[in-house]
């Protein structure tokens, strides 16, 4: 019976709200083949950038956005989006036990049990076509007109 009341003790103490046992920002890892782009980060509270390969810590509630731009390359525009994840949605279950309806409020909140997806980007660029060549216009030589008398 002991044991039985050990490990449900147990099981309540280390499940418990997302933003307790998650916390409330990730990182986000950026790649990118070539490397060397510049990755600006929108949707968090200061604009961010960084050279590839980098990463972000992010709030997990953020709006995020990741432009990546090289010379000689087409600019990418990469939108994450959000997801309730294994981790996330276990600790925000463990509210159902430990946090009641305030552990859930402030896990919807801050969203600790979302996750950004894709995570880590990882993005192979494409090279901006080369201009096609502009041919010279065509001479066309004539023979000067010789007055016939």
């Amino acid at each position: 019976m002991r044991l039985w009341v050990g490990a449900v003790s147990a099981a309540l103490l280390l499940s418990g709200c997302a933003s307790v046992t998650r916390g409330t920002t990730e990182n986000i890892s950026i790649a990118t083949t070539p490397s060397g782009a510049l990755a600006n980060v929108a949707g968090t509270d200061a604009p961010f950038s960084c050279v590839t390969p980098c990463a972000v810590e992010v709030s997990r509630s953020a709006d995020i956005v990741v432009s990546l731009s090289k010379a000689g390359y087409e600019p990418q525009v990469i939108p994450l989006t959000r997801e309730i994840s294994g981790g996330g949605g276990a600790g925000f279950a463990g509210n159902l036990l430990l946090g009641g309806v305030v552990g859930m409020g402030v896990d919807a909140a801050t969203g600790a049990a979302m996750d950004h997806k894709p995570n880590p980007v990882v993005v192979t660029l494409q090279p901006v076509p080369a201009a096609p060549a502009v041919a010279a216009p065509a001479v066309r030589h004539r023979k000067p007109k010789v007055p016939v008398s």
